[in-house]
């Protein structure tokens, strides 16, 4: 098992909240890492299978099952195939709210689950584990093109083979739109939403244009953007906002899309191979997707993402706030000798950061001039980043 990084904060979470979620995308590893940690933390545990029949019988009369075992801590799996759970989760806590009580492992992010079902806000933490992230790979002698190339699934990442990952990325994305949706409740018409989530892979890296996908698609502005919310929801894709600030200037102010996963991008971008991609058109904003993922995966939710972009042409690529407020403008280039934009440098004069990146894939830190820093991103990732606080 590759160790993941977020094992101590879930750890802690567990000796103060009542109910712990842990969320993320179908097969990232959450029910592994839930027995895992069965064996680490102190209180008795069992592990309930919402996709398994005896288990799901066992809840057949949920209050009874569930308070014969509250000196346990419950980890219920696929928690969002049972929404009415949450109800009655939230009433055995309030009688109870002793740590570690329950641990919820859930397919969809919180803002989809909390449309079918009761909240447990101030009850419950929720932590994400996403796929496994470059540091974790690196860690587990897994070399950063393997992991760009393939993802960060741990059965595509960990194949055989190119052809067994292809597969399973393949496998992975049709169980998930044939048959996930469909089992949280969604009413979607399947053959629109596979023709969306294959354009969306088209447009990575772009700014998001709903009435363009719309008009494409045949369907309403309403329909793709609710079936864009699914996708999020479902921690496939991610939306970049961009940064508004009062300069007096133009901005851009739509979101930028994104895959979250490199390996379903290239996937869905018949990219055959490593060697393949590096003359595919997708290359670079492939790159420029993976770097702000990657550096998604380092930090913790406080952290703020956007792009910034005017209409003059200043740009971008990435501005990150720190919890403390410390701006840090990176601009993502594939290239080990990358010429900077000009609309970078406008950009920098426009914001005034405290800290200034380019990142390119590989090769020794130097600086460009006295305060932009040209890095790869593992470097980044493993000395720069804490500069930016």
């Amino acid at each position: 098992m590759i160790a993941r990084r977020i094992v101590p904060e879930i750890l802690d979470y567990l000796t103060y909240f009542p109910v712990v979620g842990i969320v993320g995308p179908r097969q990232v590893g959450k029910t592994t890492l839930a027995k895992a940690l069965q064996k680490q933390i102190r209180t008795p545990s069992i592990l309930l299978d919402m996709e398994l029949e005896e288990d799901v019988a066992k809840l057949q009369n949920a209050q009874a099952y569930l308070h014969s075992q509250q000196e346990k801590c419950v980890i219920i799996d696929e928690i969002q195939l049972m929404p009415h759970l949450f109800a009655l989760i939230r009433g055995l806590v309030d009688q109870d709210r002793r740590p570690a009580r329950f641990m919820l492992l859930g397919s969809a992010s919180p803002a989809l689950i909390r449309q079918t079902s009761e909240t447990l806000a101030g009850r419950i933490a929720y932590i994400e584990l996403t796929p496994i992230s470059l540091s974790e790979a690196l860690s587990a002698s897994i070399d950063r093109k393997t992991h760009w190339f393939r993802g960060g699934f741990p059965n595509a990442l960990l194949a055989p083979d190119g052809a067994k990952s292809t597969a399973w990325l393949r496998n992975f994305s049709q169980t998930f739109l044939e048959k996930d949706l469909r089992a949280m409740g969604y009413e979607i018409n399947l053959s629109t939403l596979s023709r969306l989530y294959r354009m969306v892979a088209h447009v990575h890296g772009k700014i998001l244009n709903v009435n363009m996908l719309s008009q494409s698609l045949g369907v309403t502005h309403p329909t793709t953007s609710r079936y864009l919310d699914i996708l999020e929801g479902g921690f496939l894709i991610r939306r970049l906002e961009p940064y508004f600030v009062n300069l007096g200037k133009r901005l851009v102010k739509s979101p930028k899309i994104y895959f979250r996963d490199s390996g379903l991008l290239h996937y869905l971008s018949a990219v055959a191979n490593y060697d393949a991609l590096q003359g595919h058109p997708v290359v670079g904003p492939s790159w420029e997707g993976y770097v702000i993922e990657q550096i998604y995966r380092e930090t913790s939710p406080d952290w703020q993402f956007y792009y910034y972009r005017t209409v003059a042409g200043a740009e971008a690529d990435l501005v990150l706030i720190s919890p403390h407020g410390t701006m840090t403008c990176i601009e993502i280039k594939y290239s080990t000798a990358p010429s900077v934009a000009k609309g970078f440098y406008q950009s920098v004069a426009d914001l005034k950061p405290a800290r200034r990146y380019v990142i390119v894939p590989s090769g020794d830190s130097w600086m460009l001039n006295a305060d932009l820093n040209i890095c790869s991103l593992e470097t980044f990732l493993t000395e720069e980043l804490e500069k930016c606080v």
